[in-house]
């Protein structure tokens, strides 16, 4: 007899004592079935996060709590423009949040504030255009020329001047990137999905 019939007998018992001891072994029940149901998502398809800190505004701001898509990675790479979570390269303890610029095997070359690609698609190179998510104002500070390897991205705050990126401690490997942000669960009036833009080249 399963622990279902089990309730269930005991659930339609005239006891009130047996009554209450029924309702408890249903409640285990339910108990039971969900930790099995949530905690494969929790720990292998989805994860909580909670941004720190000012790099990724005004598109992230502090204390906002973010869904992390963990599946999408095991069946395709990161792309250019999406908000990844990736351990720290110099301390993989901690958790940081950026946005994919370089692609592995690409050239890429910061100066006087713009972002130039040289890929298999652009020998000559493209100048990035991240006006779908960085207004005017912000400005890509540092010279710097970077060949990235085949498992490395070159990744960015939206911030610049507050950001703590590629710039300063490198690519990130392939395997230090734990998944893409996939919704803003907070606060109530900015939740929803979180789209990759769609980039146009100048």
């Amino acid at each position: 007899m399963s622990i279902f019939n089990i309730s269930a007998r005991l659930l339609n018992s005239k006891s009130p004592f047996i009554k209450v001891v029924g309702f408890f072994v249903e409640m285990v029940q339910i108990v039971v079935l969900s930790l099995a149901i949530i905690l494969p998502v929790r720990y292998f398809l989805i994860q909580p996060f909670y941004v720190k800190g000012a790099s990724m505004e005004p598109n992230f701001y502090e204390n906002e709590y973010l869904i992390i898509d963990e599946i999408s990675y095991r069946m395709r790479e990161p792309e250019r423009g999406e908000i990844v979570v990736f351990r720290y390269p110099l301390d993989p303890q901690q958790y940081f949040i950026k946005r994919v610029i370089g692609l592995p095997g690409e050239q890429l070359t910061i100066s006087n504030g713009k972002i130039t690609i040289k890929n298999e698609t652009n020998p000559d190179g493209i100048i990035l255009d991240e006006s779908a998510y960085l207004s005017d104002d912000i400005y890509t500070a540092g010279e710097k020329k970077i060949d990235l390897g085949p498992n490395e991205y070159f990744v960015l705050g939206d911030l610049r001047s507050a950001s703590m990126d590629s710039r300063v401690f490198g690519p990130v490997s392939r395997n230090l990137i734990t998944g893409k942000v996939l919704l803003r669960g907070w606060p109530i009036d900015k939740m929803g999905l979180i789209s990759k833009p769609v980039y146009s080249y100048n």
